[in-house]
């Protein structure tokens, strides 16, 4: 007995395990393919400039803090 992913469950489009233009040579599926691939790109690049950004902020808040500590820990071992 073949089980089916969730996935599969819900695509109205699948019958044989392949969705409309995987391996098919019809031709009209091209530009359509193409066109998505250039949304996912310029999403991947939004994304990588968000995290880039964000990962600067957690470095400069992780350097502030540590130095916040050290600060704290000299000038309690230099009052003695």
């Amino acid at each position: 007995m073949e089980k089916n992913s969730w996935a599969d469950q819900w695509d109205k489009n699948q019958s044989s395990g392949k969705t409309k233009g995987d391996g098919e040579s019809g031709g009209g599926g091209g530009g359509a393919t193409a066109k998505y691939k250039e949304k996912v790109g310029a999403g991947l690049g939004k994304t990588k400039a968000a995290a880039s950004s964000g990962l600067k902020k957690v470095k400069i808040g992780t350097s502030l803090g540590l130095n916040w500590v050290k600060d704290k820990y000299h000038k309690t071992t230099t009052k003695n």
